[in-house]
This record gives C-alpha cells, structure tokens and sequence, in this order.
C-alpha cells in the first residue's frame, strides 16, 4: 500500500522509522535485531537510507597516496527488499541526488520496480565530505526537482535517454524532505517553502521533517506551508535525545535549535544515562503534544536511539 493511503487510512496517528544500511561486511543481523524492537508498535513504513561513495585516500608510502572510491553503507536496495520479503511491510528506499549519475538512478529505479518496491523518499542529500559545495556526480542532478523529474517520466515510460520502455509497471509514489527551521542552505523561510512547494506541484505526497525538538517551531512551520498553499501531510520527523555531547553537536550537525528547557534539564545530568532519560521524557511530552495537534504520522529517526524509541512508544502508542 502507498505511504499516503497508509497514513489517511489509520484511524489514530501513525508510527514509522528510519534504519541506516549495515556497515560494509557487517551482516543484516542488527538491523533486524531494530526491527524486531519496534515491530510491535505496529509501524506503518520503515524508510531505509542511501548513502553516496566517497573518496578514500591509502597512504603508499614514499609521500605517494592512492584515492579510491569507497561505499561504507552499500545496499539499500537489497535491505528494503530483504525487509519487505521478511516483515511483508511497506519500505520506503531514500533515492538520491547526491552521488549518483542519471543512469545509476536509472538502474536503481528499474531494480525496485522489478522486486515491487514502488515508494520512495526523494532527497537531493549532502555533499561529498571533501566538497565545499555541492556538487553532482558526473551527469547527476543539483536539486531533487530534477530528480523527481527522472522519476516521473520513469513513470510515463520514458527513459532517461528519451527511449520508451516496452512494458510499464506500477508507477513510484514518493514523498519529499522539508524543514521548520530551514534548509542550511536556503537563504530564509520563504526561499525554502517555494520550493517545498514546486516539489508537491512536481508530485511530491507528502513530507518528512528534519528532527526538531520545538513543536511550536514545527507548528509554525506547518501554518506557514498552508498559507504558501502546500497541502499535502508534513509529517514530523522525532529523536530522542540521548547524550550530553548532543549538546552541541545537534545544533552543529542538523542546523536545528535545542529549547532552553531541554538545555536546562540536559545540563542536570551527571551522566549519558540521566540524558537519557531527559530525553525519553522530552520526546514523550513532544509525541503526545503533536498527536493532541492531530498529526497523521511521527516518523521516528533511530539510529543509535532504538531503546530510547522503544520507551517512548510504550507510552504514546
């Protein structure tokens, strides 16, 4: 079923979460150990990242060093595909921008049609760690506009080349990112919700929020894209906050603000341990304050927080 139809269709608000592909050479075991923990809440989706190659640089020695490209978390393909064969749960691939050609996304799209995984999570995604701006691979594209682009005309029948295709199948359905506190990238709150905007005019059926832990900054947000005239569900995206050291490195890393409360509480704790449980007890007050706003979805970011996610899902769901 689409992850549109799953949401409207749930008579309470919905559940879903985020999983990273493992670590090259590291087996699939854990991640199914993360499934197995929150299957029981009865998620609606589980989205699985994508991850472009970087480069690596081996030292030769005699001051000479070799570069080569290196996917630290390949398969995502394979991952929603061993998921939804094992689970029988609708997945949801992120496809990207970033680091890849137009023919790659070809080929990553031709192999999700032909194991019947048809819903996505269309990211434009970050640059390349050695980049100071981002910058496509080879013929790849700038934005997720053009990406959608691709994606729709894939649907039509149309390959990238401008050939047609001799038999179509089901058509992808996606949804796209946005961000209550902006884009890092965008120069104000307007620039970015244009654009939010020419995604949904592009087919975009829903979004998905960068985590936020100010609900009035999501609510604002959510205002803000119905007066822009964007309609389609904005689902906010949740993490549990879980160590001190988050501190500063969510507001460094995801360019968000952490509420003054949260910070007075946080910095209380003696240990991790207390910061953890602060941030159980935050993301629950969040959780059911978003619920008691009607929100038809949270959508839960779980990498390194799958027991914090867990304790908060006890009490919310």
């Amino acid at each position: 079923m689409k992850v549109i139809d799953l949401i409207h269709s749930n008579k309470k608000t919905a559940f879903s979460f985020e999983i990273l592909p493992p670590l090259k050479g590291t087996g699939i075991d854990k991640l199914y150990q993360t499934i197995d923990t929150l299957r029981e809440f009865d998620p609606k989706y589980i989205n699985i990242t994508t991850h472009r190659s970087e480069y690596v640089y081996k030292d030769l020695g005699n001051g000479l060093f070799q570069r080569n490209r290196l996917r630290r978390r390949p398969g995502t393909v394979a991952v929603a595909a061993a998921i939804q064969n094992k689970y029988n749960i609708t997945v949801v691939p992120h496809i990207l921008c970033s680091g890849f050609t137009r023919e790659e996304t070809e080929y990553v799209l031709l192999d999700l049609q032909f194991l019947n995984i048809t819903e996505l999570l269309v990211l434009r995604g970050d640059k390349a760690k050695h980049e100071s701006v981002f910058t496509p691979e080879g013929d790849g594209y700038h934005h997720a506009l053009e990406l959608q682009e691709q994606i729709n005309n894939f649907n039509k029948g149309i390959f990238v080349d401008g050939s047609e295709m001799k038999v179509s199948s089901t058509p992808f359905s996606y949804g796209v990112a946005c961000y209550p506190e902006k884009h890092e990238e965008a120069p104000n709150i307007e620039t970015d919700l244009y654009w939010l905007k020419k995604k949904v005019e592009n087919g975009a059926e829903y979004a998905v929020t960068q985590l936020f832990y100010d609900n009035r900054k999501y609510f604002e947000f959510v205002e803000q894209a119905k007066a822009a005239g964007i309609n389609i569900p904005i689902i906010p995206g949740i993490k549990p906050f879980k160590k001190l050291s988050q501190l500063s490195m969510i507001p460094k890393t995801f360019k968000v603000d952490l509420p003054e409360d949260l910070v007075k509480e946080a910095l209380k704790c003696k240990n991790d341990a207390e910061a953890e449980q602060v941030g159980i007890e935050w993301c629950v007050a969040q959780c059911k304050e978003l619920m008691d706003h009607g929100v038809p979805s949270i959508h839960f970011y779980s990498i390194g927080a799958v027991d914090s996610i867990k304790e908060v899902a006890k009490i919310i769901y």
